[in-house]
């Protein structure tokens, strides 16, 4: 019972974002798609994304993204 509630308290976004991962990837299997790499890459995505909300880091840094496209950018004008 610990172990649930230490989930629970200190790394709530990962557990989550496993959990639905795990719910979507046994929802893709269960209609045929017998892919196992697919599988993993949703579980995976979810626990990304869980890790980065326990973080409280943005989920996808949009001013990193948005500054090094205009550093490249830059080069043709």
């Amino acid at each position: 019972m610990q172990i649930w509630e230490q989930l629970r308290e200190k790394h709530r976004g990962k557990t989550f974002g496993v959990l639905a991962g795990g719910v979507l990837g046994m929802i893709y299997l269960f209609f045929g798609l017998w892919r196992m790499l697919i599988f993993v890459l949703i579980v995976y995505t979810g626990y990304y994304i869980g890790k980065k909300l326990d973080r409280n880091e943005p989920v996808f840094p949009v001013e990193d993204t948005w500054r090094w496209l205009m550093d490249k950018w830059r080069l043709f004008r």
